[in-house]
């Protein structure tokens, strides 16, 4: 199932303020509806500067879904031009204190261990509450489109590979896109 993804940006406040995100969403052929993030630079300033960096810069052109797990949370980040994901790989960021909990909407970056975020993010199916612990340490939450967008995105991949159907990670930063034909598209 191919989902593109359309992302406008709308920074509504002053760079310590609040601002929003809206993702429109191919869900299916034919089927599109949008959700809006609202990114919080009080919860996470690091994370959220990051998030910010990467919609100037256009990052999440060609960006797709590659882990979505239902139940638990919806994963992407990884740019399809592997190019582009090899130069931000190495552009690690150092964690920010966790403030908020990882509940239902809310969007975290994802880590590999401590200070190790780099662009890949998630947002909670569910309340994570155990992720707060791990250093997971949410910027944004989803304050419209959680139920009719995000709970629909398609999940049939679940886990990446080899503990799942989903996608190889390796796969996906040394082949980008061409790898990712069949996974959720994002467009700016």
């Amino acid at each position: 199932m191919n989902q593109a993804f359309a992302l406008l940006l709308s920074v509504l406040s002053v760079a310590h303020a609040s601002w929003l995100a809206e993702f429109t969403v191919n869900l299916a052929p034919g089927q599109i509806d949008k959700f809006v993030m609202e990114v919080h630079p009080e919860w996470a300033p690091l994370g959220a500067a990051r998030f910010e960096e990467l919609i100037d810069s256009n990052f999440f052109k060609g960006a797709r879904f590659f882990r979505v797990i239902d139940g638990f949370m919806a994963q992407f980040g990884i740019h399809g031009n592997p190019k582009i994901a090899a130069e931000w790989k190495t552009k690690t960021m150092k964690d920010d204190p966790v403030k908020e909990s990882n509940k239902r909407g809310f969007v975290s970056f994802a880590t590999s261990g401590k200070d190790s975020r780099t662009t890949q993010m998630f947002i909670n199916f569910s309340d994570n509450a155990n992720l707060d612990s791990m250093d997971f340490s949410p910027f944004a939450q989803i304050v419209k489109g959680m139920e009719s967008t995000v709970d629909n995105l398609h999940k049939g991949y679940g886990e990446g590979a080899p503990s799942g159907k989903g996608p190889e990670q390796g796969r996906i930063q040394s082949e980008g896109n061409k790898y990712l034909k069949r996974l959720s598209l994002i467009h700016i």
